[in-house]
């Protein structure tokens, strides 16, 4: 199989799909694999070291994508990338289609095989290639916080964590997930009042008994939210429904009625975000203002950290490129549990119900009785 590894050219993205490392395995079970000019410098990794492996650097994109049988890349394809793909060409990536109908679109039209890291999934519910990035868009989430409370932020201008004689700020987390539990551990490591709510009993139980006395946890209702928000400080807004959009907790009346200067991180906005007033941002331009309260909804957050977030997402994909590659795309995608829960598109059908629901799109179970291939 020939794989190919593009620069990735969202904003500020300097992750990379693909380690030295993971090439070299590759390589040396007689696969091929293409790699562009600096698609690594941002994580720390020269154009040397994937030579040094076996791997070939190409110039073009568009000579990586028209030549490889399965691309692997950290983010979704842009409007730039579109007419390279070409139909029945596998692309393992972050998708996250239900917050983007044009990409939804786009992609059935291109008719490639869209495998999703954030919805592949083993058989006990675990979902391994989004939970690294959750990690650490989950610890980000509390520095980014923060750094917004500041004054010159447009921030409430007050320290996380308090001092001697001065209140800490209260940090109000919406999910007790992944991205919830890590940015629980952050914002109570600092000291910081935290309430963390979520539907599920039994994970409000698990954090009660392992953070410290500074976290309350409380059942996330409608009216245990409003409360907890027009409270908070900081709000990070953490919860998932996979391949589905994500709901709506905050409404823009509930912003309007939140302390002036108060930061929102709605690290749901990959999803669409949870917050009625959230729309995407860059690392660019991060934040803006909506009825004096802060805004934070970077789509890419750990793209800042690229030489953490490449070693631990690759961590986590190498294993499934290595089968992709190995067995087939399509033995994968048929006999491979995780892998048939990546596929979200099959040349040209939409294969998940989520997101056929979110844009009223119709949508076929795989695999398919009938097919032009």
């Amino acid at each position: 199989m020939i794989i190919g590894v593009p620069k990735e050219i969202k904003n500020n993205e300097y992750r990379v799909g693909l380690l030295p490392v993971g090439a070299q395995m590759l390589v040396s079970i007689g696969h091929e694999v293409l790699v562009e000019k600096d698609a690594g410098f941002g994580s720390g990794i020269i154009d040397e070291m994937y030579r040094c492996v076996g791997a070939r650097i190409i110039n073009s994109p568009g000579d990586i994508y028209s030549q490889a049988d399965m691309i692997v890349k950290i983010k979704e394809p842009l409007p730039g990338e579109y007419p390279f793909l070409k139909k029945g060409q596998a692309v393992f990536t972050y998708f996250h289609f239900a917050a983007n109908r044009e990409l939804t679109v786009a992609m059935l039209q291109r008719k490639i095989i869209a495998l999703a890291y954030e919805t592949l999934q083993t058989e006990n519910g675990e979902l391994p290639c989004l939970t690294p990035m959750s990690e650490v868009a989950g610890r980000m989430a509390v520095h980014e916080g923060a750094k917004y409370l500041e004054e010159p932020m447009k921030g409430r201008g007050i320290l996380l964590g308090g001092v001697p004689g001065v209140s800490p700020a209260e940090v109000v987390i919406l999910g007790a997930g992944v991205v919830g539990s890590n940015a629980c551990k952050m914002a109570a490591g600092l000291g910081a009042k935290v309430t963390v709510l979520d539907t599920d009993l039994n994970r409000l139980r698990y954090l009660d008994e392992i953070m410290p006395a500074n976290v309350t946890t409380l059942m996330s209702n409608s009216y245990n939210i409003r409360d907890s928000v027009l409270k908070a400080d900081l709000v990070i807004s953490s919860v998932l429904k996979r391949g589905a959009k994500a709901p709506c907790l905050i409404d823009r009346k509930m912003v309007s009625q939140m302390k002036k200067g108060a930061v929102i991180v709605d690290v749901a906005i990959d999803q669409g975000g949870s917050c009625e007033t959230s729309k995407p941002t860059t690392h660019d331009n991060p934040t803006y203002v909506v009825d004096g309260v802060v805004h934070y909804c970077v789509t890419n957050m750990p793209g800042a950290v690229a030489r953490t977030s490449t070693s631990a997402l690759t961590n986590a994909t190498l294993p499934y490129i290595m089968k992709l590659a190995e067995e087939g795309v399509e033995r994968c995608i048929k006999e491979n549990f995780s892998l048939n829960r990546a596929l979200n598109m099959y040349k040209g059908d939409l294969i998940i119900k989520e997101v056929a629901e979110t844009f009223n799109l119709p949508y076929r179970n795989f695999p398919l009785e009938s097919s032009d291939e």
